[in-house]
């Protein structure tokens, strides 16, 4: 039996000082230019842009360098209400891991990345119980602005994505959630967390 080759994209990459997980929102303010241009041709394309976690740099002047796994963004919606401000509404994609990247002559980098498939549905054992409850409670709270639907609390790899957004954790912690494979164990992490800190009982 054959196991399918990863998808690989040729992408912008966006190195932030935050995170986006899989469906998650990103609000974004963009001013530089290699970032307008880059969104006007990924809006023009209806193409995704590659969000990483920022390892070393800054997000304004010379390129960061950005940790090698991120998750792609789809543009979802744009205002530009004032002169040269970009105001974007970004929704997370695949997460991918880079391949190769390049800094381009007006300084955006682009990358080779290969998509990372996301495992299949499984039963989230009577131990984790409390986390989509929890997720529950956080997303009615926070409402759909924040977090839109599909409501996936069955699936344990949205309700673990969903927490670690959340979570008052440093970023390379939250980078770290992210480059998990196993759900269960990001679920099991994400617990023994918030009972740690006694954030649930």
């Amino acid at each position: 039996m054959s196991t399918r080759a990863p998808e690989v994209l040729e992408i912008p990459l966006f190195p932030l000082g935050t995170i986006l997980f899989p469906d998650g929102v990103l609000p974004l303010k963009l001013f530089e230019a290699r970032y307008l241009d880059m969104a006007a041709r990924c809006m023009r394309t209806e193409s995704p842009f590659g969000v990483c976690l920022i390892q070393e740099g800054g997000e304004v002047g010379q390129p960061a360098t950005p940790h090698a796994l991120g998750t792609l963004a789809n543009i979802v919606h744009w205002d530009m209400n004032q002169p040269g401000l970009l105001f974007l509404t970004t929704r997370g994609g695949a997460r991918f891991r880079v391949l190769e990247r390049r800094i381009e002559a007006d300084r955006l980098q682009t990358a080779r990345v290969e998509l990372l498939p996301e495992p299949p549905v499984v039963p989230i054992p009577p131990a984790l119980a409390g986390l989509p409850a929890l997720a529950r409670a956080i997303v009615e709270d926070a409402g759909e602005e924040l977090f839109p639907p599909p409501h996936r609390f069955e699936d344990p790899t949205w309700v673990g994505y969903r927490l670690a957004e959340v979570l008052p954790i440093p970023n390379r912690a939250r980078q770290r959630l992210l480059e998990l494979d196993d759900t269960l164990s990001r679920l099991e992490i994400i617990l023994q967390y918030l009972r740690q800190h006694r954030l649930l009982d």
